[in-house]
């Protein structure tokens, strides 16, 4: 299961890696951002090949896409200085608390 959760991380690294390459591709005219993250996308889907054959499709898009949205908007603030109000900071951390949740009762439930 450890390594499940392992490539599960990995496919949402490399997904944070490719959307953050997006502005940085201009519209996809920059040859080595645009292969970059053509490369993370491909391996981020790659890596959850192996993660849906163990953990149910639901809880691992929650888990891809919840901690995606929150690891993309810290990383957005922090490089591309973009704004985030308070109640959005509130959202993103009440986004990992679901995927926390999901994920502790699935665990139990296999």
């Amino acid at each position: 299961m450890t390594k499940t959760y392992i490539f599960l991380i990995g496919a949402i690294f490399c997904e944070v890696g490719g959307t953050m390459l997006l502005p940085v591709s201009q519209n996809f005219t920059k040859l080595i951002p645009t292969a970059a993250l053509t490369i993370l996308y491909l391996s981020a889907f790659y890596l959850l090949t192996f993660v849906v054959d163990k953990l149910p499709i639901a809880i691992v898009y929650a888990t891809w896409s919840g901690l995606g949205i929150f690891t993309i908007a810290i990383l957005g603030y922090i490089f591309f200085k973009q704004t985030l109000a308070w109640q959005a900071v509130l959202g993103l951390f009440l986004i990992v608390v679901g995927v926390i949740l999901v994920n502790s009762f699935t665990i139990k439930l296999s």
